[in-house]
């Protein structure tokens, strides 16, 4: 008896030596790591969808705090009547009236406040002065609509094309602290880098992460309670319309849009997965366990080890402070359907041996079954882990995590599946197995013949290697391509808010172009200043100086050229001033003393709105601020920011610099590293794979063979979403580490067993046949239950969820017929695993 065999007997024994000491010690750990499930946090925001050391994350960071770019929402209102209407207009003010009382509302903007230069008769002077509004205004309602529709500031901005919808936007109070925080930790973590050693530094940096987590749940709890709120009252008035008018279909409308909301509904999202897969998911096993045993002890057994390893999980992850994100809203499930595998394992062992030493005692038959799965289950959960943990080479924070957490939780399914089955199993009574389940369920047997068949054979290794070469093409058309709105079902109000805005208001995701120019020789002056000459650069001889015919060249050439962008909506931009000013100016361009005028003389509260977000004379730049229209289907983002960025370079040549930054930019690269480091991590996990098979079946051949019928099955799939036109996003690109992970294990212990079986008969299809009607089931059973949780998640209002969980379903059903079929095929195979090798193939010692 070798050195390992002797550790699983004592390991076995001890667990059924003393049931009721090792049941105790069991809950009571459980019991403690469970207090502190509460404090298992969610993080939803966007912020965990970038990546951590992206450059241009910091450049967005520098930009939004230069140009005083605020947190905004976004409400978008269709009223049943004019848009210029006396109740389309007093309802406009009630709603921006309640709005603004609503705490954490800075300022409200909607058609009302707009300044009317247009259709009031002003002239260019007059800039200066009062201007009148909506309000106040004497102009007539042609004339304001007009303008309306024609002013660079407000068409397809602030009302749509067609004057029927407009916005209502929700300037938000800032959050200084938010940025200090990333700033300060940001500062410590580079200190870090440079000096390991700084234990000052490994100090502050805890305390400013624990400081920020603290500050950062108190900001959210505060922003849901302002967007609830703010649906409150576009509630109220959605429902007012309604009533008013119950018979017109075109009833006024409000929806809501923005990151906050998208934040806030993401969170309701993770919230209500989290409950809907942990219940779906035990209720459905528990339904097919109980048909499987048609004993009820299995059930309860079964779902009471399930809960107990998910409790302890998601107690140890609240006590090491893991966030629930997103990308890891679905480990519970993960987590459920791994160790409902272990305990299936277990339970069809002891059932197995229950036939075969029925006169042994009850605590002699647990024994047997816990020595004889404890090495299958350990490299099944041993691959599944390597798997997991391949998901730490992203540079993305929740899929680190996810890996993490999934590693952990189950490593502790493992130990606690065996620690609570032998425990409970040797407490209770003995009591025979109902095998009718397996005695007219056909399908293992069915398996068995096809891979006995030679013809069969033949037919099996055809299609595979038609599945092969389809796969491998499928694969290259593949693409790393989705939309913000693709991610919501169309039913969801974030879907309704964010298509009306997208389609109406010019556009959703929003993209910003900075354009730096370059020192010129030829100025007499340096157009980089210290601070100490602020004062005097931002005077109007400054200013003069800095509107030159070079700069203002370029600002309407590259303001031209972004109008005309495909998959551009909205382009906000000093350009808009300048036509604006145009007109007012009788047809004559504003030269740069008018515009130096403007810059100088401008109130604080009307440069915040017209200058400062697009021109920063001290940083010598322009700013455009884009918006795209990320509902078009034929947006490919990589490509449009490559093309957009190539075709700015070339047209503001060498005299300045082209940065493009904003949420769309950081999601690309975010999914362009996440593409890359997957393709790493699935070599890393292949090659581990490899190793692990080599070391357990102690044969090359069988190695390879094991592999082959693994990455065939995942292969298709992908293939099959490369020709169905399906684009990887940020759930389902993780499906090749998973689905190996999980997958894996089916043929461990079909391999593993079939050893045992061949060592037995000396017999290669006799070995096939005892393997399929033994540990077939299991496979079977456990595949199924995979299938199962994998498939509540189709129930998610997010699509990434719902692709996930039934491609990974579609691999997990390959790989299941690759096991059943295909494994058994190859192994019968001369060619792959000739007689020779069979009398030299390692014994694994039966009990």
């Amino acid at each position: 008896m070798n050195k390992s065999d002797k550790i699983k007997q004592k390991l076995a024994r001890m667990l059924v030596s003393a049931p009721k000491l090792s049941l105790a010690l069991a809950l009571i750990l459980c019991a403690f790591l469970s207090g502190f499930v509460p404090k298992l946090a969610i993080d939803a925001s966007t912020q965990t969808l970038l990546l951590e050391n992206d450059k241009d994350l910091e450049l967005w960071r520098d930009i939004t705090k230069r140009y005083k770019i605020p947190n905004t929402l976004v409400i978008a209102y269709t009223p049943n009547s004019d848009l210029l209407s006396e109740s389309s207009i007093s309802t406009l003010a009630a709603l921006s009236k309640d709005l603004a009382q609503i705490k954490g509302v800075k300022s409200v903007f909607s058609m009302l406040d707009a300044p009317l230069l247009l259709s009031s008769g002003l002239k260019f002077s007059d800039l200066l002065g009062t201007i009148p509004t909506l309000k106040d205004s004497n102009a007539s309602k042609e004339a304001i609509k007009a303008e309306f529709l024609s002013s660079p500031f407000y068409k397809n901005s602030l009302v749509s094309s067609d004057f029927k919808t407009t916005a209502l936007l929700l300037t938000l109070e800032p959050n200084p602290g938010y940025n200090e925080f990333i700033a300060s930790i940001t500062a410590l973590e580079n200190t870090l880098k440079n000096a390991q050693n700084n234990a000052t530094a490994k100090t502050l940096l805890k305390e400013q992460r624990a400081a920020f987590k603290a500050y950062r749940d108190e900001l959210r709890v505060a922003e849901h309670e302002q967007i609830t709120q703010i649906r409150q009252v576009i509630a109220k008035y959605n429902q007012n319309s309604q009533s008013r008018i119950p018979h017109q279909a075109s009833s006024s409308q409000l929806f809501l849009g923005g990151i906050n909301m998208i934040a806030d509904d993401m969170i309701a999202f993770v919230r209500s997965d989290l409950a809907t897969y942990g219940l779906a998911t035990l209720l459905l096993c528990s339904l097919c366990l109980f048909v499987y045993y048609l004993q009820l002890r299995y059930v309860f057994l079964a779902i009471f080890i399930c809960l107990v390893c998910v409790g302890v999980a998601s107690g140890l992850f609240g006590l090491l402070g893991f966030e629930i994100t997103v990308i890891s809203s679905n480990y519970i499930a993960l987590q459920l359907i791994i160790t409902l595998s272990v305990v299936i394992h277990l339970i069809n062992s002891y059932r197995e041996f229950f036939r075969k030493k029925s006169s042994f005692s009850q605590k002699a038959i647990v024994y047997l079954a816990l020595k004889e799965r404890m090495s299958p289950c350990f490299f099944a959960i041993f691959t599944t882990i390597i798997g997991f943990i391949s998901l730490v080479f992203s540079d993305i924070r929740p899929i680190i995590s996810l890996g993490l957490m999934m590693s952990a939780s189950i490593t502790l399914s493992l130990i606690f599946s065996f620690w609570l089955f032998g425990s409970i199993m040797s407490l209770l009574s003995k009591k025979s197995v109902n095998t009718a389940f397996e005695r007219y369920f056909s399908l293992t047997t069915l398996c068995a013949k096809i891979a006995l068949n030679l013809r069969a054979r033949k037919v099996v290794f055809a299609i595979s290697a038609l599945g092969l070469c389809v796969g491998l093409w499928g694969i290259s058309k593949l693409s790393v391509e989705n939309s913000f709105i693709g991610y919501f079902k169309e039913n969801t109000d974030i879907y309704k808010g964010m298509e009306l805005i997208d389609n109406k208001l010019g556009g959703t995701v929003p993209l910003d172009i900075i354009i730096s120019f370059k020192k010129d020789k030829k100025e007499p002056r340096n157009s980089s200043l210290d601070d100490e000459f602020a004062d005097e650069f931002a005077s109007s001889d400054a200013a003069q100086y800095w509107f030159n015919e070079r700069r203002m060249s370029v600002l309407k050439s590259v303001n031209e050229y972004l109008k005309n962008k495909e998959f551009i909506g909205s382009v906000n931009s000093l350009a808009d001033l300048l036509e604006v000013g145009k007109e007012l100016n009788e047809g004559r361009e504003l030269d740069a003393l008018a515009l130096a005028l403007i810059y100088s003389s401008l109130s604080g509260e009307r440069r915040e709105l017209i200058l400062t977000p697009f021109v920063s004379i001290e940083n010598d730049e322009l700013h455009f601020s884009v918006r795209t229209l990320d509902s078009d289907p034929r947006l490919k983002r990589a490509e449009f920011l490559r093309t957009l960025q190539n075709e700015l370079n070339e047209l503001v040549g060498e005299n300045a610099q082209v940065k493009i930054s904003g949420a769309m930019k950081l999601y690309t690269n975010m999914l362009d590293s996440l593409f890359s480091s997957q393709i790493n991590s699935l070599g890393f996990v292949l090659l581990a794979f490899f190793a692990t098979f080599w070391l357990i079946f102690a044969s090359l051949r069988l190695a390879i063979i094991a592999i082959c019928i693994n990455i065939l099955p995942l292969i298709c799939v992908l293939g099959a979403m490369g020709l169905a036109g399906l684009s990887l996003d940020i759930m389902s690109i993780t499906i090749g580490s998973i689905s190996l992970g999980i997958g894996v294990d089916s043929a461990i212990h079909y391999i593993y067993r079939y050893k045992r079986e061949l060592a037995h008969f000396k017999d290669s299809k006799k070995a096939i046949i005892a393997s399929h009607a033994s540990i077939g089931y299991a496979l079977y059973y456990t595949s199924f239950a995979v299938f199962i949780g994998f498939g509540v998640m189709i129930s998610s209002n997010f699509w990434p969820t719902i692709y996930f969980g039934a491609l990974t379903d579609l691999v997990m059903f390959f790989m299941l017929a690759s096991s059943l079929i295909l494994l058994p095929s190859l192994l019968l195979s001369q060619s792959a695993y000739p007689a020779n090798e069979q009398n030299k193939a390692k014994t694994i010692n039966a009990v």
